[in-house]
């Protein structure tokens, strides 16, 4: 992936002259963000991207505070330069209700408002949770399903204000930091193929646009010399590729690939995102997503690829005994 340094990439809005505040004009604030969602969404991860590019940020502020806080921060060096971002959440219980009127009045001081709701599916939210142990916003009487449930009918009004929604379940940093910027309108949408292997035992990756099953191809997981290692070493590769099969169900898969990849780009769509899965997303999935990245990027794509399940499976392998 390509490094997007903040500095080069911020865009200077001219603000128009407001008749009733003819300094605000020329001195005020030109972009504020606001970045809502799930918890657990993302949305500390967001809030830091944006940080760290210029942006001065604010976290957990009541909605009805916030054109007020703007005033205040129109000579502000870092805000009036680069603009501003705030989280505002469940966490601001009843106060949520205004977020429209808010909206509305601080359209009419900033030129550029926009709201990105990030969200995530229940099950990812759940395994976030239970992963860093915080405790959710809402309370902790309540099973943790629940309290999601009941958090979403909380901000369903907000995410039908918000001018973008991401969906961050299957999204690492660098792919938020691309997300929101490309939402800001501070990078171009270069077109690009996500590759991302898979177990189906861990589920098909819900975002994906095509799936390739490469289950009825030889497992190497059978191999004791190669069960330890996974479809990134050469010695898999080379044992996949001595069957006739694999050879042949590439090179109709890529024909297929090469195919669509220029009907979804007439289409507006730069991104395209291919699954790849085997049973344990270890051997087979990864072998075959790194021979199409590699093809693919001698074409000229930007290719971004990932092995998500690549480690899930590790120190199960390493206790199998062969038959």
């Amino acid at each position: 992936m390509s490094n997007i340094d903040g500095n080069n990439n911020k865009r200077q809005i001219d603000i128009p002259c407001n008749n009733h505040d003819e300094e605000y004009g020329k001195q005020g604030i030109s972009k504020c963000i606001i970045i809502t969602g799930m918890s657990g969404g993302g949305k500390s991860t967001a809030l830091k991207i944006l940080e760290d590019i210029g942006f001065y940020a604010i976290d957990n502020i009541p909605p009805a505070i916030l054109p007020q806080l703007i005033d205040m921060l129109k000579t502000h060096e870092a805000a009036v330069n680069n603009g501003i971002v705030a989280v505002i959440d469940v966490r601001g219980g009843i106060l949520l209700k205004g977020f429209e009127d808010v909206i509305t009045t601080l359209k009419s001081k900033v030129s550029l408002v926009k709201v990105i709701f990030l969200d995530a599916g229940d099950e990812i939210l759940i395994r976030r949770y239970e992963t860093t142990r915080r405790r959710h916003p809402l309370g902790k009487d309540l099973p943790l399903s629940v309290m999601i449930s009941k958090e979403r009918s909380v901000v369903a009004p907000v995410r039908e204000l918000a001018d973008v929604v991401i969906d961050t379940s299957n999204l690492n940093i660098q792919e938020l930091k691309d997300a929101l910027l490309k939402s800001l309108g501070m990078m171009d949408a270069e077109p690009s193929v996500i590759i991302t292997s898979f177990g189906y035992k861990y589920g098909i990756p819900s975002d994906c646009d095509y799936v390739f099953d490469v289950r009825f191809l030889e497992n190497p997981f059978y191999c004791p010399s190669l069960r330890n290692l996974t479809g990134v070493d050469v010695e898999v590769q080379e044992y996949l590729l001595n069957f006739t099969e694999t050879e042949k169900f590439y090179n109709e898969s890529l024909r297929l690939i090469k195919l669509i990849l220029p009907l979804y780009r007439k289409t507006g769509k730069p991104q395209v995102h291919i699954g790849v899965g085997c049973t344990g997303g270890r051997h087979r999935s990864v072998a075959y997503s790194e021979w199409l990245a590699k093809e693919l990027s001698i074409d000229g794509e930007k290719c971004i690829i990932r092995h998500r399940d690549i480690e899930k499976d590790k120190e199960k392998v390493s206790n199998v005994i062969a038959d």
